[in-house]
């Protein structure tokens, strides 16, 4: 692969539509300017709307002829993510990339409206849900791509059969860790289930590598860790990198040439900062007994059953 692959290697995307979850702050919006200013149309999705308008404004403010559209959408819901899939396939006919980005981290325990705990629920069961009600479009749309966003948390995850949701003890950064494995575990079986069955369409997933934003600031706020904010603010000049390198590795994903389904890309220097590469994900995800019964899992929670 290209060892030095940068913004500039994107081709022009026009025509092709892209969804991003989360799309309105951090590594989502990053994106969401990356790919309209490569001539894509951006779907982007906000649980908050104000919050989207003001991310939407401030990209047409810098590129005022941006295919652009906002629309709501609560990954952390099942029923937004019904209502977002019907409202989508009535205005578009074709998926080419979907960025499945949105996410919590670390929080205190607490429960989505359908009873899931809260980071598993939005980092994996909204996402899974989401993908699978739209898999008839994008299977549909030629060398459609499917991208999914881990962390390095993932090498401290372990999926808990026993205890998924956390109500026998709960540990938020175990729960982020769970949840983190989870996008993996999701990724590696969908690509199985896609190649089997015959389909153009890849998934692959990434991990930014250290970069501080709003994921560090949303869990400081929340659990309240004054000392973590300390630690944030004290490592992250050292360690982060910044956002624009951050997402080199999802962009790769989704749409360099050489990249392939099934693979886990990271940052090249240490698995912490640099240009992409592919790396390796927590052993865990490479049991083919567990990824396919935390598939059937996924199905029985969501109610979403995929149809290949």
């Amino acid at each position: 692969m290209n060892q030095q692959w940068t913004h500039s290697d994107i081709p022009s995307l026009a025509g092709k539509v892209v969804v991003i979850t989360g799309a309105n702050s951090g590594l989502g919006f990053e994106c969401a300017k990356t790919l309209t200013a490569k001539g894509a149309t951006v779907v982007m999705t906000a649980r908050n709307i104000r919050k989207g308008e003001d991310a939407y404004k401030e990209i047409l403010n810098d590129q005022p002829n941006a295919m652009l559209d906002l629309m709501k959408l609560d990954v952390g819901d099942l029923s937004s993510v019904h209502a977002f899939v019907a409202a989508f396939e009535n205005k578009y006919n074709r998926l080419d990339i979907l960025l499945n980005n949105a996410g919590v981290m670390a929080i205190p325990r607490q429960e989505t409206p359908d009873g899931f705990e809260m980071q598993l629920g939005v980092n994996h069961l909204g996402h899974f849900a989401l993908t699978g009600l739209l898999l008839d479009v994008i299977t549909k749309t030629p060398n459609a791509r499917i991208h999914n966003v881990s962390s390095s948390a993932n090498y401290t995850g372990t999926i808990n059969f026993d205890d998924l949701m956390g109500k026998q003890t709960y540990s938020r950064w175990g729960a982020y860790g769970q949840s983190k494995l989870a996008n993996i575990f999701f990724t590696f079986e969908l690509q199985k289930r896609l190649k089997a069955a015959g389909h153009d369409t890849i998934t692959n997933v990434s991990h930014p590598g250290v970069v501080v934003g709003n994921l560090q600031a949303n869990s400081v706020q929340q659990s309240g860790t004054v000392f973590e904010g300390f630690l944030y603010r004290l490592m992250g000049p050292i360690l982060a990198q910044n956002i624009t390198m951050g997402v080199l590795p999802m962009l790769y994903g989704m749409i360099a040439k050489e990249a392939t389904g099934g693979v886990f890309y990271g940052p090249r220097t240490f698995n912490m900062r640099g240009y992409p590469t592919e790396t390796k994900a927590n052993k865990e995800a490479y049991n083919a007994d567990a990824l396919r019964r935390f598939w059937d899992t996924s199905e029985q929670l969501t109610g979403v059953t995929f149809n290949f």
